[in-house]
């Protein structure tokens, strides 16, 4: 095996140990510049099981295996230190040092999250088509969360206008959910790009899905919200993405909410009413310095 084989074998095997912390392994590679040399330490000093360093080399061969066997079946796999890694997540305190990929990953792709209720309003559809066909019609790419509502209305919009879909899901990337967007999930998967930071068959968890929301904040320069209510994910998203340094542009529609009005107040924050102001809102952001959104690997953000 090559050394990013190698690499991105013992990070597979150390994050399959038990009771291992995603975030504090991602730390600690960093930090020694090596996910197999964190693999020996933590083999050979903290569980007696694994003594010895060819036990090591059986962890490594066996995710060596297991990776193949992913990518074998179509499954992208791309650790944090691979070029092959969204630029954009890796400024995040989130970042998943694990992605999973079915489509044409772009490791620095111009994108817009466009997201809201699954139980949305007649109103909020039509906001959430308009908007994503307008970002796809620019060449921007919508990101969402192919769940039921804003999110399918986001997706199916941008395909239908020819643009470039990501859809950011909150199970392991061989599940569907919600069942219903199966042709969906697939026609993105084809077309676009569908990402996952969890272990391909992992089911959907309560957890799961705030993760998801981190990480679709992440990817996209900015995030639309187009409908959320009190405990909406999307209204989790708008925090993060606030945190993670990504303007937030909040519809008319969702102005309604008292959280939203009150969110409103923020720095980064923009309220729009219609397409019109939403476009101008997309294009001062995409004009800022890049350090300014925390993307120092886009040179060039200008919309055409």
């Amino acid at each position: 095996m090559d050394t990013a084989t190698i690499e991105r074998a013992a990070l597979v095997a150390l994050l399959r140990r038990p009771q291992t912390s995603w975030s504090e392994t991602a730390l600690e590679i960093q930090e020694n510049g090596s996910a197999k040399a964190v693999l020996e330490r933590s083999v050979g000093h903290s569980d007696t099981l694994f003594p010895d360093l060819e036990s090591i080399s059986d962890l490594i061969d066996g995710a060596a295996d297991e990776i193949a066997g992913w990518q074998a079946e179509g499954i992208g796999v791309h650790a944090f230190f691979d070029a092959t890694y969204p630029a954009q997540l890796l400024g995040i305190r989130e970042m998943p040092p694990l992605l999973f990929s079915r489509g044409n990953l772009q490791v620095h792709d111009r994108a817009v999250a466009v997201v809201g209720s699954r139980k949305a309003s007649a109103d909020g559809l039509r906001i959430a088509q308009a908007v994503a066909t307008t970002l796809a019609r620019r060449g921007v790419t919508v990101v969402s969360g192919i769940a039921s509502g804003i999110d399918t209305a986001a997706h199916t919009a941008a395909l239908k206008a020819g643009g470039r879909t990501v859809a950011v899901i909150g199970t392991g990337i061989r599940r569907y959910y919600p069942a219903e967007n199966r042709r969906l999930q697939d026609h993105i998967s084809d077309v676009g790009l569908l990402i996952s930071q969890f272990w391909p068959d992992a089911p959907p968890s309560r957890q799961s899905f705030p993760m998801r929301n981190a990480v679709m904040s992440g990817y996209a320069v900015a995030t639309v919200v187009v409908e959320a209510g009190e405990t909406s994910g999307a209204r989790i998203q708008a925090r993060l993405a606030l945190q993670h340094g990504r303007p937030v542009v909040l519809t008319s529609q969702v102005m309604r909410c008292d959280w939203a009005r009150a969110f409103a107040e923020n720095p980064g924050v923009y309220v729009v009413n219609g397409t019109a102001e939403l476009v101008d809102a997309i294009d001062d952001i995409l004009s800022y310095q890049p350090t300014e959104a925390g993307l120092e690997n886009f040179p060039d953000l200008a919309l055409r």
